[in-house]
Formats: structure tokens, sequence, C-alpha cells
């Protein structure tokens, strides 16, 4: 079996890699499980099990940073070393081939940039990978070459519009800027210059409700703007508990962030290493830490779980009031 880890905030090219990985295994039987809400055991028992309907697999594990017990990662390190490629042939059933330890792919994926020990000692060097958040420099040279192969040139005022007003990972940006180049006028005779007032009104436009914009609201202490936001999710088929996720990771990296500032090393460099490095991430949990500490945002978290558990029992039937109350009581948490 190949087994992969591949971490960190860059999502575009984390899901590049993730890609590779697909075409070693084509027209593999695809699983995705999320650590967390799939018990370990469940996970292992998958990877350890053959289909009879495909002749290769790809097992993804989503939330890899959730799985940190001891005897969750002793079942996951020993499946791992168990689907080590054998030697000998391959097993056939009915004229198919078996998929086995040599045609099996494990990938765990994480928005952080370690696991828990152990885990990654499990995975060899150069299967195990950390994207960090690009710097400022690198977003900008990729925005400029995104327009530029799009028959637009872009200056340094339009760049950091976007960067302002976009999550600053290429898969974010690749979306956004696209739906961008629908809308923009376009010389066909060159390079057409992209304007700051196009920007800003079609970005305004197209922008998509996340759970990145519902933090960016809470953390500026906007109730009404929260709700509005949530709702519009919700409106349009977002699941709560994904809503949930979002804002989970969103209050660890706040926890990242407020760890920082009680060591006072809150230079370039350590604001990247955890995924700040845009100014309008760094104003989010800027902001987020005036109305949360350390304690309030392990609050939050808590809360966070606890309407996650509300959302899977029967009550999930009332999902937009045990959401609505869920952001009162996040709200209320803050200073």
């Amino acid at each position: 079996m190949s087994t992969f880890i591949f971490l960190g905030p860059e999502l575009g090219k984390k899901q590049d890699e993730l890609e590779k990985v697909r075409k070693k295994f084509p027209g593999a039987e695809e699983t995705t499980f999320y650590a967390g809400e799939t018990p370990v055991s469940i996970i292992a028992d998958t990877v350890q099990n053959i289909s009879l309907f495909a002749t290769s697999r790809l097992i993804i594990v989503k939330n890899a940073e959730q799985i940190k017990k001891k005897d969750e990662i002793n079942i996951l390190v020993s499946c791992i070393k168990k689907m080590e490629p054998a030697t000998g042939p391959k097993p056939q059933t009915a004229g198919l081939e078996v998929p086995g330890a040599d045609n099996t792919a494990l990938v765990l994926l994480s928005d952080e940039i370690k696991l828990a020990a152990g885990l990654d000692d499990a995975v060899p060097g150069t299967n195990r990978r950390v994207f960090y958040e690009l710097f400022e420099r690198e977003k900008e040279e990729w925005l400029k070459s995104f327009f530029n192969s799009e028959g637009f040139s872009i200056d340094s005022e339009c760049i950091q519009t976007i960067l302002e007003m976009v999550e600053n990972n290429t898969q974010a940006m690749k979306r956004e800027c696209s739906r961008l180049c629908l809308f923009l006028p376009k010389d066909k005779s060159g390079l057409t210059p992209v304007r700051a007032a196009d920007l800003e009104k079609w970005l305004s436009h197209n922008r998509e409700e996340s759970a990145f914009t519902l933090f960016s609201r809470i953390a500026s202490g906007d109730l009404a703007k929260a709700l509005e936001s949530l709702r519009t999710m919700l409106a349009a088929k977002e699941s709560a508990q994904s809503i949930l996720a979002g804002l989970a990771w969103c209050f660890r990296k706040l926890q990242s962030y407020l760890a920082l500032l009680e060591t006072g090393e809150t230079n370039n460099i350590e604001l990247r290493k955890i995924g700040l490095s845009s100014p309008k991430a760094r104003d989010d949990y800027t902001a987020a830490a005036r109305r949360y500490n350390s304690a309030a945002a392990e609050t939050c978290l808590a809360l966070t779980a606890d309407y996650d558990i509300l959302l899977r029992s029967p009550a999930a039937a009332l999902a937009d009031i045990l959401m609505d109350r869920y952001i009162l009581a996040i709200f209320n948490t803050g200073r």
C-alpha cells in the first residue's frame, strides 16, 4: 500500500498533489472519510478489506489532525504496516484483479502542519509533504501569471484588492478569479488592464459565503451580518455540519494565533506558519483576538462540538434554529 500525508493551508497545491496520486491509481474505487466523524477502526477495516469490484482503491482521510488518541494512532499505524506490499503473485477472482497492498493508496489530509506524534513517523519522508501558504510575493506572481494567461494585465493595487477579498490559497484564488474573468471587459487586441473598481464590484457580487466569511463577521462582532451569512449558506444547501467543521478549523487557528501573541513571536515567519500571511486574514484574527481569549476560544470549540452532536440527533430537523442558537452562544462567549 502507498501511504501519503499532505498537510498545510495551501489547498491548491495540496489538491494538485492529490490529483497526482489519483493518476497513479487510474479508475480507483475512491472512499473518503472524515477523522473525528468515522471511527479509526472502521477506516482501518476499510483499508484492509479487499474489493471485488475494482482493481485499485484510493482511501482519503480528511481532517487527519483529529486522530490524536494513542489507541487510534496505534490502530492506523499497525494497519499501514500490515498493508505493506507483499511479494508473490496477486490473487485473482473471477478474472478480476483483486486490490491488495500494492494497488491501494491511503491519503491523510489536514490543513494543519503536523499530525499526532507517531502517525507522521509511519510514512516515508518522500510521501509526507507540508504545503505552507504562499509568501506575499509568490501570491502576487501567481495572480499576475493567471491574469496574463487569461488575456489581462494587472497592477499591484488590483492584486492587493484581490488578496484582501479572496481566501489566500491558490484553490480559492483560481476559483474566484476564473469567475471574475467572465465579467471583466476584454480587449482582443492585447492584454486588457484590470481596474480596481471592476474587481470590487464583481468580487463582492460573486463572492460565496463560507465558514471563513462567517468567521470574519464573528471576529468583527457583527451579529446581524453573521446571521445573514449563516442564512445564505443554509439557503444554498450548505450543510450545517460542514459550516461547523469550517468554524472549528477557524477557532483552532485562533488558538494558534493567541499562543503566538502570548510569546510575542508575531513576526511574518511565525504568522505564515499558521497560515496567516495575508493582510485580510491577519485583520480577522487580530479582531477575533480582541473578542476571544484562549479560554473563550476553547469554549467556542466545545460549543461547536456540542452542536455538531445535536445536529446528528433527532433535533437535526430543527437545524436552522439550532444554528441560530449556536451563533448567539458564540457571540455571548466573546468579550
